[in-house]
């Protein structure tokens, strides 16, 4: 799946419905190795030229909604590739297929603005909870 950003520094993020958003890995334009945040992505996923990411032997695993994410505040998002499963029910036959939206959902960006928010409140109540224990 290509990343249509143009940035040095890249995450790439997988959107597993009903799940929160998941992490799989940061690329670099060095030539410096990719950042897997779970050891079993190194296995299932890896990047290339301008932080294309590669998956390994699809499965339903990796059903979902992909897309990559700059490391710099504001964050900008990436055109989203979902893979999904056809179900041919002649042939019960099923094949994986990769599907690139054109456009941004408010979806994800929803997602994140949640994620954000909830990680703020959480720091600001291990500060307070510091502060008041002293």
């Amino acid at each position: 799946m290509n990343c249509d950003l143009e940035e040095n520094e890249v995450f790439w993020i997988v959107l597993k419905s009903p799940d929160p958003p998941t992490q799989i890995l940061g690329s670099f334009s060095s030539e410096e190795s990719p950042y897997y945040f779970k050891k079993s992505f190194r296995s299932k996923y890896s990047v290339q030229f301008k932080h294309r990411l590669v998956i390994n032997n699809i499965s339903a695993d990796e059903l979902g909604v992909y897309f990559c994410m700059s490391t710099r505040s504001p964050p900008k998002f990436s055109n989203s590739s979902r893979i999904y499963l056809n179900i041919t029910d002649t042939s019960r036959l099923c094949s994986a297929h990769i599907e690139t939206s054109l456009e941004f959902t408010d979806h994800i960006e929803t997602q994140w603005n949640i994620i954000f928010i909830i990680s703020a409140l959480m720091i600001i109540s291990v500060l307070i909870i510091f502060l008041i224990s002293k």
